[in-house]
């Protein structure tokens, strides 16, 4: 019971509910980190409709968080730069 109490406190065991998508410039993001060795790991999704057609980019960076606010943050900042830089090229 205990163990139970901690894991829905603290995280791990199943992966939290996914985080809301974001509008940026016609693209969605949607930041989807994970917890990995204590930490949680940057990574998102980045969607748009291209010619009717829903495309998407998944990433994952190196970049590792204490929390799951901070990494979902910076996982957030990641994909505007993926956007910015690559535009639609990113789903090539």
């Amino acid at each position: 019971m205990l163990k139970a109490l901690l894991t829905r406190l603290f995280g791990g065991g199943s992966q939290a509910a996914a985080e809301e998508w974001i509008a940026y410039n016609g693209y969605r993001i949607r930041p989807t980190p994970y917890r990995r060795g204590g930490q949680y790991q940057t990574c998102g999704v980045i969607e748009k409709e291209v010619q009717g057609e829903t495309k998407q980019h998944r990433f994952v960076r190196a970049e590792t968080h204490p929390s799951r606010e901070g990494a979902a943050d910076f996982s957030v900042a990641k994909a505007r730069q993926l956007i910015d830089e690559q535009g639609e090229r990113l789903f090539g």
